[in-house]
């Protein structure tokens, strides 16, 4: 199998990394066999009974001239159950009531490799490199902060984006250290997406690896925290299943994304590759866009996603020892064909990202503040940081990264600014003639206190207030009023001391 994930990747340099990862890959194969050689122990025989040719030949004589049919409109199980009528009526084989599953899963594979190599022929009627038919759409719903459907065939997939400040970045632990995750793919894969009933659990294998494999090929193109300081959640929903949902969950969240602002340059799509090869191992057809019956009786499952101008990620297993370069070769030709036939379409129905996040996502500032600041805005016991997130109502949210960049973010732009503000008032460096304004918030015996913003404040000492002698200091200011002022001192400690007779002067 293989597993890949790159920046853009040019399909012939994709093809030399290939091969020479696969010589490595030789050498380690020569040394596992070396240890079986020196110390292996005879493997368990296993015995298979071949069934019986007489049933074998009934089969097969019923299914041929219906298969064809069958396949195309999807009626196999109904094929199964005429052929149980028909055993029944023979009394040789209504006795020994045979099973024929495997005998008839073994026609049909060999039907379907048939038609593929001798007839070019699939069982949809399809031509070996033809996409199926292609839907998208955008801005499904209103609440959410971006959405996209992609329908290729009767493969359906809904992707949500969801858009959050820093602090929405998933936290993840493991034995080699700490990080944080601030794009996210998650992929459910319900029982109603392939007609069946069931317990709706957690996700497993499958859905980890689906969603694993469309998050490595969207991750080429989502903007850095320094372009987007934005959390980014996909939610990827599969509707309806028939044919590499994983890819469908490439293309939807490449359209939610734009529909959600984030800047990405450019469409990804993804295209599952099949291939059908002749038990000599000789002859071959691969096939673009594979739907059920052709996965599961195929050789190949081939996953390649990227853009216009390279591949950013690939899967692949195969039910064979193994295939060739030359197979590689053309399998990576064919998807590119059907990748760029996908972002045509991709691309009429959204070509750019929209201009602004949706109105009801939130709205970030970001500023950076020196690192020995950092606990100044946090204050003690947190009381700073709290009273400018208390000031709004608590509806903004302030993160801070141990590099000093600051994060506000809110759904209301006008409190996220003024929180913007009361930070940079934090961290402000204030000098001696400037001239500030602010709210009075505190009457002493000898001045007033100024409120500076930010947790910031200024004293204006009561020989400050105004030319002359002044008795008491409510004779000139009161709590609440609003005044100008001027820095007559900026202590080292952060102390600041104001003048408003200084400011009638001038």
């Amino acid at each position: 199998m293989i597993e890949f994930e790159g920046n853009e990747v040019g399909e012939e340099e994709v093809k030399i990394l290939f091969d020479t990862a696969h010589k490595e890959v030789q050498r380690l194969v020569e040394f596992q066999n070396g240890i079986v050689k020196e110390i292996g122990k005879p493997k368990q025989e296993i015995i298979f009974t071949e069934p019986d040719p007489k049933i074998v030949e009934k089969v097969r004589n019923f299914i041929t001239p219906r298969l064809a049919k069958a396949m195309k409109e999807k009626t196999l199980n109904e094929l199964k159950t005429e052929l149980e009528e028909h055993l029944k009526e023979d009394e040789e084989f209504a006795e020994k009531k045979p099973e024929i599953d495997p005998i008839l899963e073994r026609e049909i594979d060999l039907f379907v490799h048939h038609e593929a190599l001798e007839n070019e022929v699939r069982p949809d009627g399809r031509k070996l490199d033809e996409v199926r038919s292609l839907y998208g759409e955008v801005g499904l719903f209103e609440l959410t902060h971006g959405s996209g459907l992609f329908i290729r065939g009767t493969t359906q997939v809904l992707v949500v984006t969801t858009l959050a400040s820093s602090s929405g970045e998933q936290l993840t632990e493991t034995m080699e250290g700490t990080s944080r995750k601030r794009f996210m793919l998650h992929y459910n894969f319900p029982n109603f997406s392939v007609g069946e009933t069931g317990r709706s659990r957690g996700p497993g294998r499958r859905e980890i690896g689906h969603g694993t494999l469309a998050l490595k090929a969207l991750k080429a193109v989502i903007p850095s925290k320094e372009e987007f300081p934005y959390t980014i959640r996909l939610v990827a929903e599969t509707l309806s299943s028939n044919g590499s949902s994983s890819q469908a969950s490439t293309c939807a969240g490449s359209l939610s994304l734009m529909d959600a602002g984030v800047p990405i340059k450019k469409h990804v799509a993804g295209i599952a590759m099949g291939l059908m090869l002749d038990e000599k191992g000789k002859k071959y057809k691969i096939l673009t866009d594979i739907q059920g019956p052709e996965d599961h009786y195929g050789d190949m499952d081939f996953k390649v996603a990227g853009t216009d101008e390279g591949v950013t990620a690939i899967q692949m297993d195969v039910k064979i020892s193994g295939i060739t370069s030359e197979i590689l070769e053309q399998a990576l030709a064919q998807a590119k064909q059907a990748r760029l036939q996908i972002l045509d379409s991709m691309n009429k129905v959204i070509a750019k990202p929209r201009e602004s996040v949706s109105k009801y996502a939130p709205k970030i500032m970001v500023l950076k503040i020196p690192q020995d600041k950092i606990g100044e805005v946090i204050g003690p016991g947190g009381r700073t940081i709290n009273g400018i997130i208390a000031a709004s109502d608590d509806k903004v949210t302030i993160d801070i990264d141990e590099d000093g960049t600051v994060y506000v973010a809110g759904v209301d732009m006008e409190l996220v600014e003024r929180a913007y503000e009361a930070v940079k008032a934090t961290v402000r460096e204030y000098a001696v003639g400037e001239i500030v304004t602010g709210r009075i918030i505190k009457i002493l015996d000898f001045g007033a206190i100024l409120d500076l913003g930010g947790g910031r404040d200024g004293m204006i000492h009561v020989s400050e207030l105004k030319e002359g002698y002044v008795k008491s200091v409510e004779d000139v200011i009161h709590i609440g009023d609003t005044v100008t002022a001027k820095i007559v001192r900026a202590d080292p400690d952060g102390r600041i001391g104001l003048s408003l007779k200084a400011v009638e002067k001038k």
